[in-house]
């Protein structure tokens, strides 16, 4: 400490001078490091061809904010690796069949190159980093330079003062020359020929082989389509095209057509269409389509279904082949995409109706179905009345029978659903007429009188309140279709004669008429109110078995006859 004292003393504050003002003595400081700290260091000495900056991608990256260049992006990835020596971005993507590699794409050109892959098989090479104009991947990819639209020509749009045949106005929808829109396929007129110059070439052989009818007077016994059991339900569609230029069918439903309000009705006065020969042999029913009535469904004797347009051309579209012998009744699904077929030959079939195709067949055991009926509720459930004096019960969706309602005593001829479709009436040879509750089958209610005859056509009343039916002595009974079904004895139609034949009656869309067809080929119209005969006209040569209303027209009534034909009446 001596010391240190003794140098701090002899240290003067005037720079070395001594206190006597003599001789300047030099001692040396002690020297302390300074640091500069520059916060914008001076780069200007480093040149970028020396020195190049390299960016790395970490594996826990998942954004990149600024372009960088693809040698970049291609090579390894840094970062610390887990305990296998892997990343965890690489072993999250694997999976069982591969590497699963997420690809930023835009939608539009993802949804692009889909598509193109479905139609061509052929797609952008998405690994395409040298620049060419046309790179593709695909099993097609060696047509990749195929144009796609052939150049087309359309045709002539034709002369707008022609409105129907040759050189007729077809203006953009002309279509385009050597096209097959709208052309029939399926087998020509020779080749249709020669298969059924074939076909019965192979009957007559087998002819009188066994017992019984041989197979060829099978075939013409209530069978003029040339169908026989085994062979595939088969449709032909008779207008020029299928689908129009805005790709409808004809189950779409006229814009023009009548709104779904009840018309004031009232009794036709004339004919607007006769369809000659509609079936061969006579026809056995008619239906309009539900709801909007511009399809008129027939059956016949001959085995065939047709369908005709009631709107616009009024005529014949398709026909529906599918049963060896004559078809007894018909009837739409509540929705009217789809019918029930019932024939002799044992099976009920159930139909497409804008395709034509056979989507089942049902069949008891050989038992003939006599009439058929949808359950309102449930178009997945239908009642078949047979032969054998039993009603069953079919479930489509199961394809088998779920229920038996077997009381009657004789075939059934009528099934009528009413009282918000929880009971249905029926009505046999055995003259009386059975009330059920639907799916039980215990009859709640008997009606039988010993001066009743047999009904075969029951009709209800729009307003759900009655139902009539045609009796076998000349007469259309009343019964109310309340709670309690009595008959209704002051309220009866009669004057026309249809004693032996099952003439089906029909109400007009507001309930003011009610017409019916006779043994004699005549229309008769009733009043409903009144019971006075409106108006009848001769309009068949024989029987008229079925009368049927628009269900939106105020005076459209169509009728059927045993002569073949079917009429259109307003």
């Amino acid at each position: 400490m001596d010391v240190l004292n003794q140098y701090g003393s002899g240290v003067s504050d005037d720079d070395g001078e001594s206190s006597d003002g003599g001789a300047t003595q030099a001692y040396a400081k002690p020297v302390v490091r300074q640091y500069n700290i520059d916060t914008a260091p001076d780069i200007s000495g480093y040149a970028p061809s020396t020195h190049e900056l390299t960016a790395y991608v970490g594996h826990t990256q998942r954004e990149i904010r600024y372009n960088m260049p693809y040698e970049v992006l291609a090579q390894p990835l840094a970062g610390p690796t887990d305990s296998e020596g892997d990343f965890a971005s690489h072993t999250r993507g694997t999976r069982g069949g591969g590497l699963a590699e997420a690809h930023a794409v835009d939608e539009v050109s993802f949804r692009q190159q889909e598509r193109m892959f479905r139609q061509h098989g052929i797609a952008s090479d998405p690994s395409n980093t040298s620049g060419e104009a046309r790179m593709v991947v695909g099993s097609n990819s060696s047509n990749a330079g195929v144009a796609n639209n052939r150049g087309l020509r359309r045709k002539a749009k034709g002369n707008s003062s022609i409105v129907n045949g040759e050189g007729a106005y077809q203006g953009p929808w002309a279509g385009y020359e050597d096209d097959t829109k709208g052309v029939a396929a399926g087998p020509s007129a020779e080749q249709l020929a020669e298969y059924e110059q074939r076909t019965a070439q192979n009957t007559d052989k087998t002819a009188g082989t066994g017992p019984g009818p041989s197979k060829a007077a099978k075939s013409k016994r209530g069978n003029a389509a040339g169908y026989d059991e085994g062979q595939a339900e088969r449709t032909t569609f008779h207008g020029q095209a299928e689908r129009d230029y805005q790709g409808r069918t004809y189950m779409h439903v006229p814009t023009e057509l009548r709104q779904a309000e009840v018309p004031s009705c009232f009794a036709p006065k004339r004919m607007v269409k006769e369809w000659h020969n509609a079936h061969a042999g006579g026809v056995s029913a008619i239906r309009f389509i539900p709801d909007t009535g511009h399809l008129l469904l027939s059956s016949g004797m001959d085995g065939l279904v047709k369908i005709f347009d009631t709107h616009s051309s009024l005529a014949l579209l398709r026909t529906y082949i599918g049963h060896s012998k004559a078809v007894r009744d018909i009837t739409f699904a509540p929705s009217g995409t789809s019918f029930l077929s019932s024939s002799y030959d044992t099976y009920t079939k159930l139909w497409d109706v804008e395709t034509g195709q056979c989507r089942q067949k049902f069949s008891a055991k050989g038992r003939v179905p006599y009439v058929a009926k949808f359950y309102p509720e449930d178009p997945n459930i239908f009642l078949v009345g047979q032969g054998d004096k039993k009603i069953v019960q079919w479930d489509i969706r199961a394809n088998e029978i779920v229920q038996e309602y077997d009381q009657h005593l004789g075939a059934i001829n009528s099934l009528t659903f009413f009282d918000s479709n929880r009971r249905f009436i029926s009505t046999s040879d055995d003259k009386t007429m059975r009330v059920w509750e639907f799916g039980i089958p215990v009859v709640i209610k008997l009606v039988a009188d010993p001066s009743m005859h047999s009904v075969p056509a029951v009709a209800l009343h729009p307003s759900q309140k009655w139902l009539v039916g045609q009796s076998m002595d000349n007469r259309i009974v009343v019964y109310s279709a309340g709670e309690r079904i009595k008959p209704h004895k002051r309220k009866e139609f009669s004057g026309h004669l249809t004693a032996g034949f099952a003439c089906q009656p029909s109400f007009s869309p507001d309930g003011k008429f009610l017409t019916s067809g006779d043994s004699e080929g005549q229309v008769w119209c009733w009043d409903w109110q009144t019971r006075r005969v409106m108006t009848k006209w001769k309009a068949h040569e024989k029987v008229a078995i079925c009368t049927a209303w628009h269900p939106r027209e105020s005076s459209r009534v169509a009728t059927c006859s045993w002569d073949g034909t079917i009429k259109y009446w307003d």
